[in-house]
C-alpha cells in the first residue's frame, strides 16, 4: 500500500528501512522522503514503524523465552 504519494513510499518500504535501523518519522524523512512534502502520510508511517518494531521486539522476546 501506498503511504506516501508524494515521494512513492509503500508500507514495505517503511518496514524495511525500520529494519535497518530508522526508529523515528524525522529519520524515515531523510531516508525516504516520509512527510517532507505535505505532511498527510507521518501518521501512517508511524503507525507502521512503531508496529514494526513492535513486532521485532515480540519476536525477540520470544527467541528468548525457548529453552536453550
Amino acid at each position: 500500500m501506498y503511504v506516501c504519494l508524494c515521494h512513492g513510499v509503500t508500507d514495505r518500504d517503511i518496514r524495511r528501512a525500520a529494519e535497518d535501523g530508522c526508529s523515528s518519522v524525522r529519520q524515515l524523512g531523510k531516508e525516504l522522503g516520509v512527510g517532507q512534502q505535505c505532511g498527510r502520510c507521518a501518521s501512517t508511517a508511524r503507525a507502521i514503524l512503531r508496529e514494526t518494531r513492535n513486532n521485532d521486539f515480540m519476536a525477540l522476546a520470544a527467541a528468548l523465552a525457548q529453552p536453550a
